[in-house]
C-alpha cells in the first residue's frame, strides 16, 4: 500500500525543517528535539483523573502517572477496583517520557475502560541494560502488590508498551513467568523491539527515509547495552528466548513503512508457536510512532479502539 498522506506529509515537513537526525545528536538534544513530537498526540481524552506520583524502585523511586477512566470496562466494575494497562513508553530506551505517550494513555483508558500505568522509567546511557527494565518490573510488582491503593483490581493487570516500550514489556511478560511474579492477562505490544538485528527485510526496505532508521536503531541499541553481547539476552532480545510457552495472549501491532516491523511480526509468530493466543495486525501504509500521534494519524485512533477491545476482551476472560 502507499504511504498515508499524513505520514508523507510529515516526513516531508521534518525534512524541511532540516532537522538532523537523532543519532547525530548528543542523547541530551535528542530528548530536547523529540519534546516537538508530544503535540502530534494532540491533548487526550478528558479522562476523570490523571495523578502523578513517585514508587519504590531497586534503583530509587520511579515516578508513574496513574490515568482513570471516565466509565469502567465492565459495568459489574467497582469505580475503586477496575483492570489495569502498566504501560512502557517508547524512545529507544534513550528518549521519550511519559509526556509522549500522554494523548495515546488516556485514549485507552477511555476506550478499555481500564486505569492506565504510565511508567517513567530510566533512560539509558545514564542507565543501561537491565536498569530501565529492572525499573518497568518493579512498577508492574507494584502495582500488582498496591492495586487496592490506586483503585485497581491486582487480579486484572496488563502490560503493554510501543517501540522500546513493547520489548520492555516482553521482557517483563517473561520475568513474571519464570520469576513467580504477577499474573498477567495480556501483552500489548505495539511495533516492538525484539532483537538485537539489523538484518532484517524490513531494515533493508524501511530503514531509511521512514522517520526510524537503521542508524537510530543502531545508536539506540549501543546506548542501552553495557556490552554487545548483551543484545543476545533473551531480556533484550525476547525473540531469542528459548521458550516463550506460558506468557499471557498478545496483540502485536505492526507498520508496513517500519524497520522494526519484521521482527514485531517474527516475534508474533513465535509467540503462536509457542502456543500463545496472538492478534497480530499490520497497519498499511504507516510509518513508525504513528500511535502515540493521535492529532494527525487517523489509523492511530483506529489502533487505540482495536488495543481497548482486546483489553476488555482479556479483563473479562
Amino acid at each position: 500500500m502507499a504511504l498515508d498522506p499524513a505520514a508523507e506529509g510529515l516526513l516531508q515537513q521534518m525534512a524541511e525543517a532540516g532537522m538532523p537526525p537523532l543519532n547525530e545528536m548528543s542523547p541530551e538534544d535528542a530528548r530536547t528535539a523529540a519534546e516537538g513530537f508530544i503535540a502530534l498526540g494532540g491533548p487526550g481524552d478528558d479522562v476523570a483523573e490523571v495523578t502523578n506520583r513517585n514508587i519504590p524502585g531497586p534503583h530509587g523511586e520511579i515516578p508513574i502517572r496513574i490515568y482513570r477512566p471516565n466509565v469502567a470496562a465492565d459495568s459489574s466494575d467497582r469505580a475503586d477496583s477496575l483492570p489495569c494497562l502498566v504501560y512502557f513508553h517508547g524512545g529507544g530506551w534513550v528518549i521519550g517520557t511519559v509526556e509522549s505517550t500522554d494523548a495515546v494513555c488516556k485514549a485507552v483508558a477511555n476506550r478499555a475502560g481500564c486505569v492506565v500505568v504510565s511508567v517513567e522509567y530510566r533512560l539509558s546511557p545514564e542507565f543501561k541494560f537491565p536498569i530501565p527494565l529492572n525499573d518497568c518490573y518493579a512498577a508492574t510488582q507494584w502495582v500488582a502488590a498496591n492495586g487496592k491503593d490506586i483503585g485497581v483490581d491486582s487480579t486484572r493487570l496488563a502490560v503493554g508498551g510501543d517501540s522500546a516500550g513493547g520489548n520492555l514489556a516482553t521482557a517483563v511478560a517473561l520475568r513474571a513467568r519464570d520469576e513467580g511474579g504477577p499474573a498477567l492477562r495480556m501483552q500489548l505490544l505495539v511495533y516492538p523491539v525484539t532483537d538485537h538485528n539489523f538484518s532484517t527485510e524490513s531494515y533493508g526496505v524501511n530503514g531509511d527515509g521512514y522517520l526510524l532508521t537503521k542508524d537510530m536503531m543502531e545508536w539506540f541499541w549501543s546506548h542501552y547495552l553495557s556490552k554487545k553481547s548483551d543484545g543476545k539476552n533473551h531480556l533484550a532480545s525476547p525473540l531469542r528466548a528459548k521458550n516463550l510457552a506460558g506468557l499471557p495472549p498478545a496483540l502485536v501491532i505492526t507498520a508496513e513503512f517500519d524497520p522494526l516491523r519484521d521482527e514485531g511480526e517474527a516475534y508474533a509468530t513465535a509467540l503462536t508457536a509457542a502456543g500463545v493466543s496472538v492478534t497480530h495486525t499490520r497497519y498499511p501504509g504507516q510509518i513508525h510512532a504513528f500511535w502515540q500521534m493521535l492529532a494527525i494519524f487517523e489509523a492511530a485512533s483506529t489502533a487505540a479502539d482495536q488495543a481497548a477491545d482486546e483489553l476488555r476482551k482479556a479483563f473479562q476472560s
